[in-house]
């Protein structure tokens, strides 16, 4: 649709057609990145991007480990969808639960050996597919610019006084 034909009943202003090209050019380009990426990942690693984005969370934690809220806080899931995700991944011998030494409540999630010579194996093999599909594509400029954009972004989404 464009602004002309919206109807006048709203207050919101419409996109107009430079901004929805900016838009559709963002949501286009997310989905097929993240398609293609997850793609490569899986067939060069054999994992899937969720258990990637746990592997190298663990990866650059201290000792390799992390408490489960504050991986579930970091990764922006829920606490029900890690326990779950690391089940799995449990089975597959890549991370082990552990109890938390300073809160008998709290669980401690870490890499075994299995988990950390997966993930290095697998990052220098994820890190080239992004540069192939997206870093290389870019000018410096357009680098630049678009880290400011999503830092902007970022920032406005996860500050609490304006989300």
């Amino acid at each position: 649709m464009t602004e002309e034909s919206r109807p006048a009943t709203r207050t919101t202003p419409w996109l107009n057609e430079r901004e929805q090209r900016a838009w559709q050019a963002y949501r286009r380009m997310f989905l097929l990145l993240n398609a293609q990426l997850s793609r490569d990942l899986n067939r060069e690693s054999g994992l899937s991007e969720p258990d990637y984005d746990v592997l190298s969370n663990l990866g650059a934690s201290p000792d390799h480990r992390r408490r489960i809220s504050e991986l579930a806080d970091r990764m922006l899931w829920s606490r029900s969808r890690l326990s779950h995700h690391l089940a799995r991944m449990q089975q597959r011998g890549l991370v082990v639960r552990e109890e938390c030494e300073t809160d008998g409540r709290g669980a401690v999630v870490a890499l075994t050996e299995e988990g950390l010579r997966t993930i290095d194996a697998a990052a220098p093999l994820h890190v080239e597919s992004v540069r192939r599909h997206f870093i290389d594509l870019l000018t410096p400029d357009q680098i630049d610019a678009f880290a400011g954009v999503g830092e902007t972004v970022v920032a406005r989404l996860t500050d609490p006084g304006t989300a």
